[in-house]
């Protein structure tokens, strides 16, 4: 005979689990990620300049698309020492074989960019690795286990740096932060004006590129140095 006292017990049993995957690690707050453009010939070097010593900067992307590894190479290479001489990691968009010859800080891999279990074989375990996941939890669970050191979910307002496919939503960051270690991204149309609820929702790093390049990059910088600064720890 069924026991009302019975179903009192998992009760309590249950109480207070949720409370378990509150940020027992308490998370350092939000940092800037930025994404480069395109287009990083010509004076570009000195915009980055400007915008790395403008506020604090986690990472830098190297992403350019459509051209021969000898020629991103050279044009990768006086970009990745203004950011070895401010300590921020370099990170080459897509390419394993670009991110080892140039001995970057890490690599961001796509969905068909490659496993993270050959990047970190071709690359070695001190290597950053990071893995787009657009708006799926099952990807960003896969991308764990299989060894990536941060997720990047997006994207989350329309964005004109790339085609979006994915609209992903704040809440799977705050999922994401509450049972996973492994620092999150968040991409995708963010401006110092939007980003809010994603730092509110738990994301380690906001990745930006359009809300920094196609205007006054160091105004920018300050702009979002402001915003997380008064972010919360998560």
């Amino acid at each position: 005979m069924h026991d009302p006292e019975d179903d009192l017990e998992a009760d309590n049993a249950l109480e207070g689990f949720a409370d378990q995957f509150e940020s027992h690690n308490r998370r350092p707050a939000a940092q800037l990620y930025l994404v480069s453009p395109l287009d990083v010939s010509g004076t570009f070097p000195d915009r980055l300049a400007r915008a790395l010593d403008a506020g604090p900067v986690a990472a830098f992307q190297f992403r350019v698309k459509d051209m021969d590894q000898h020629a991103a190479a050279r044009l990768a290479e006086p970009l990745q020492r203004l950011c070895a001489d401010r300590d921020v990691a370099f990170i080459v968009n897509d390419s394993v074989s670009l991110a080892k010859r140039l001995g970057a800080d890490g690599v961001h891999l796509g969905q068909e960019d490659g496993d993270p279990r050959e990047a970190r074989a071709a690359l070695g375990p001190s290597v950053q690795i990071g893995v787009t996941c657009h708006d799926s939890r099952h990807l960003a669970m896969g991308a764990g286990e299989a060894g990536a050191d941060y997720v990047a979910f997006g994207s989350f307002y329309p964005t004109t740096t790339k085609e979006v496919r994915h609209r992903a939503e704040p809440a799977i960051l705050s999922w994401w932060t509450t049972l996973f270690e492994l620092p999150c991204v968040a991409i995708g149309g963010i401006t110092p004006d939007n980003a809010q609820p994603l730092i509110d929702a738990g994301a380690d790093f906001l990745a930006v590129s359009g809300s920094v390049w196609n205007g006054d990059e160091a105004a920018a910088v300050r702009a979002f140095a402001e915003l997380l600064a008064n972010g919360k720890t998560h």
